[in-house]
């Protein structure tokens, strides 16, 4: 009774913070519903039994992506105004996607089956065992999965390689530190001590002399009055 209670009220709060993700006006508040969204799925998946799940939405996509989400969408001036001009324009696009993902959404669930023992094994995700649902999956990943996690695993790794590689290019024009130049120099720093107010003539630095300013250019009338030769 207290299960199917506490399953109802977090799959309430979950479908509400889903929709308030879509609708509402800030984005900053669209990223806080999402990560009460994520909370509460992983509530749904503890009720369930998949305790791995539940951590593994937490430590990730709350943890990480939902953060980091966050941040991007605080630090970036966007101007969401100009971004929903278009929004007209674009909507019968729009619309055609949508339109084509429900189907496929329909036919998917249209063509699913349960099996026979689904009913005996809702509430009892790992009958009969004696190991937990976290090692469980451990073992089938590490064994029967392990070649395409190792595949997985590379993957990113040359995801992680190329974004590096893309924000290092070098760019003509820019100046960078180059610390072998500076550590490689020849010759010797040496510090003097100078008294207060003695300024840089006391070290022989003089500054250029400032150019004189130029005596403003009278010019005489060579005539004896206004009219020049008479």
């Amino acid at each position: 009774m207290i299960a199917a209670l506490a399953f109802y009220l977090f799959a309430a709060i979950l479908i509400a913070s889903a929709v308030m993700v879509v609708t509402a006006r800030n984005p900053v508040h669209s990223v806080l519903f999402l990560i009460l969204a994520f909370f509460n799925a992983a509530a749904l998946f503890l009720i369930a039994g998949a305790e791995f799940l539940a951590m593994i939405l937490v430590i990730v996509y709350v943890g990480a992506v939902a953060v980091l989400f966050l941040f991007v969408v605080m630090m970036l001036d966007i101007d969401f105004a100009r971004l929903r001009e278009g929004f007209q324009r674009y909507a019968p696009v729009g619309a055609v996607v949508g339109g084509i993902l429900f189907l496929e959404l329909v036919l998917v669930l249209g063509s699913w089956t349960f099996a026979d023992q689904a009913d005996d094994l809702r509430l009892s995700p790992n009958p009969g065992a004696t190991v937990t649902n976290a090692e469980a999956i451990g073992r089938i990943l590490y064994t029967d999965y392990v070649y395409l996690f190792q595949a997985s695993g590379l993957i990113l790794l040359v995801a992680m390689i190329g974004a590096i590689v893309l924000t290092h290019r070098e760019r003509p024009g820019t100046r960078r530190q180059d610390i072998g130049a500076q550590v490689s120099r020849t010759g010797s720093i040496s510090m003097e001590k100078v008294s207060t107010g003695a300024g840089i003539k006391a070290l022989g630095i003089r500054r250029p002399p400032e150019p004189e300013a130029e005596a403003p250019k009278v010019t005489h009338d060579s005539g004896h009055g206004h009219g020049g030769h008479h």
